[in-house]
């Protein structure tokens, strides 16, 4: 296992996607945010919704996980944004190098 993270949150429009997914580039929390047309369906509320998003794929480190959450807080006009974190358990180890590099204080 590595110490580098994908989080996973959705927005409800490509504006707000690239929005949040500039702010977590620029503050160096995320290495690289891939944005991808999404159809969810969920239950919200007592209902069973189903709507477009943009899922963002957040590149970062086990230790810039809970900024990125608060970021995404931050930055969301969600109630309840998603935020969940998958660990990556291997890869090119030039990318993964290249992911530390970029996230955190230069």
């Amino acid at each position: 296992m590595t110490d580098k993270r994908i989080v996973l949150t959705t927005a409800g429009t490509r504006e707000e996607a690239g929005k949040i997914a500039r702010a977590l580039v620029e503050r160096r929390l995320a290495a690289c945010v891939n944005v991808v047309p999404i159809e969810s369906v969920y239950r919200w509320k007592d209902n069973v919704e189903n709507a477009q998003e943009w899922l963002l794929l957040v590149k970062t480190t086990a230790e810039a996980v809970d900024d990125v959450d608060t970021a995404i807080r931050e930055l969301h006009s969600y109630e309840l944004p998603e935020c969940v974190v998958l660990p990556i358990e291997g890869g090119s180890e030039e990318y993964l190098e290249w992911m530390g590099e970029n996230v955190g204080i230069e």
